[in-house]
C-alpha cells in the first residue's frame, strides 16, 4: 500500500480545545521533498519536472512505479530519468541507480544542475518572509480583535512552490552536491563478473540480481514499513534504465515469442510488492517500440502504476512540419493510478507536447491538436 500522509492538529495560542488526538505512533513525520495530496491523502514526491507533476495530479505517490516508454532514440526518456534522480539529490533522498548499459557513476555526473543555487534560494526565502510579515502586520489592523488569535490558514503558494525544482540541462550537477547524498549502484556487467550466473523462477540473471539488491537496500537501510525506522525517515528513489533491453539478458525485444516470456512481468510483480511496503518510488524506462509481442507490453502496463509514453519528432514528418516547429515531441499519458479513489487524479487535457529550450525541458498543452491541424 502506498504511504498515507497522516497527522494531528498542532496546538496554538487561541485555538479551539476541540481537537482530534492522533497517537504519536500513527503520525507520519514530515519528509523532505514530499507533500500530502489534498485529494486522496497519499504522500507525494516530485518527478523532477513540475509540468509533469501537474499532468500526473500533483506528483508521484510514494510506493508506486512510474514507467516511461522510451522515444525512438532514447534522448528525451533519458532526460526524464535524470530529472527524477536530480530531484532526489536536491531533496536529500537516497538513490539507487541501476543500468546494464551505462555506469551509474557516469549517469550521476551527467545529471542537470539546479537552476538556482542555495544562496539565491535563501535570498528569495528572506524576501518572501519579509513581504509576508509586512502584509500580516497591515492586515492585523483591519481584522476584529476577537479574530486575531485564531490560527491562520496558509493560502499563499509559497509553501507548495518548494515542491519540485527546475534544472538547467546545459549544466551538470556540482560534485559537492553529489557528495552530500547517499546512493547505491547496480551495474550489470560488474555483477556478472563478481557473481556466478544463476537463474531462478524463470527469471533472467540480471533481473534476479537486481531484485536481490533492491530488497537488501530496503531492509538494511530501514526503508521498509514493517518495522519503525530508528533514524530520520527518508525516501529511496530507484531508477532503472532501459529495462527489457537485450543488455539485461532479456529477448523480448528480439523475438515475438521470447524464451523467457514471463521474465519481465515477474520482475515487475515482485518489484511492486517491494515498493508498496517501503518509503520508496521507482522510475523505469522501457524500449516499448522494440517489444514485438504487444501482449507482453500490455501486461507490463498493467503491472505499472503510472505509464507515460514519449513520441519524438526526430526522423518523422512532423520534424519538418512548421506547425510543430515549437515542439520536439508528444507526451502520451497511458495510465494513472487510482489511489483511494474511484477516479484518476489527472489533468483535463490529453493532448500534450514537450519542448526542449536552451536550458529547460517543459510539457505543454498542444493547441495544434485541439484545432485539428
Amino acid at each position: 500500500m502506498a504511504a498515507l500522509a497522516t497527522g494531528g492538529a498542532t496546538p496554538s495560542d487561541g485555538a479551539t480545545s476541540f481537537q482530534r488526538k492522533v497517537p504519536a505512533s500513527s503520525r507520519l513525520a514530515a519528509i523532505a521533498g514530499t507533500r500530502p495530496s489534498v485529494r486522496h491523502g497519499q504522500l507525494l514526491l516530485s518527478s523532477g519536472l513540475p509540468s509533469l507533476d501537474c499532468v500526473l495530479g500533483g506528483g508521484l505517490a510514494v510506493g508506486t512505479l512510474l514507467l516511461i516508454e522510451e522515444d525512438k532514440y532514447g534522448i528525451y526518456s533519458n532526460l526524464l530519468f535524470k530529472y527524477f534522480l536530480a530531484e532526489g539529490i536536491v531533496c536529500g533522498h537516497n538513490l539507487f541507480v541501476a543500468s546494464a548499459k551505462e555506469d551509474p557513476a557516469d549517469i550521476l555526473k551527467e545529471l542537470p544542475a539546479p537552476l538556482f543555487d542555495d544562496g539565491h534560494k535563501n535570498q528569495v526565502d528572506e524576501k518572501e518572509t519579509a513581504i509576508k510579515s509586512k502584509q500580516e502586520s497591515q492586515e492585523s489592523m483591519k481584522i476584529a480583535w476577537r479574530y486575531q488569535n485564531l490560527p491562520k490558514i496558509e493560502v499563499s503558494p509559497a509553501a507548495s512552490a518548494r515542491f519540485g525544482h527546475y534544472y538547467d540541462v546545459s549544466k551538470t550537477v556540482s560534485p559537492e552536491l553529489l557528495q552530500s547524498i547517499k546512493w547505491h549502484r547496480f551495474f550489470l556487467p560488474e555483477e556478472m563478473s563478481l557473481h556466478p550466473e544463476i537463474k531462478t523462477c524463470n527469471m533472467t540473471y540480471g533481473y534476479t540480481r537486481l531484485l536481490q539488491s533492491i530488497q537488501r537496500i530496503i531492509y538494511q537501510e530501514g526503508f521498509d514499513g514493517s518495522s519503525p525506522q530508528k533514524k530520520q525517515k527518508n525516501i529511496l528513489r530507484i531508477g532503472i534504465q532501459s529495462l527489457g533491453s537485450v543488455l539485461w539478458g532479456d529477448d523480448v525485444c528480439c523475438a515475438d515469442n521470447p524464451e523467457d516470456i514471463h521474465s519481465l512481468t515477474k520482475f515487475l510483480y515482485v518489484l511492486r510488492g517491494l515498493l508498496r511496503m517501503s518509503l520508496s518510488a521507482c522510475i523505469i524506462t522501457v524500449p516499448a517500440h522494440l517489444i514485438q509481442n504487444k501482449a507482453i507490453m500490455e501486461r507490463v502496463t498493467n503491472l505499472s502504476d503510472t505509464v507515460v509514453g514519449l513520441e519524438s519528432f526526430i526522423g518523422s514528418e512532423r520534424e519538418t512540419n512548421p506547425l510543430y516547429k515549437d515542439y520536439q515531441g508528444l507526451i502520451h499519458v497511458h495510465q494513472i493510478p487510482r489511489l483511494n479513489s474511484l477516479i484518476c487524479d489527472v489533468s483535463g487535457t490529453k493532448d500534450l507536447a514537450f519542448r526542449l529550450k536552451r536550458k529547460l525541458f517543459t510539457i505543454e498543452d498542444c493547441f495544434i491538436i485541439h484545432h485539428g491541424a
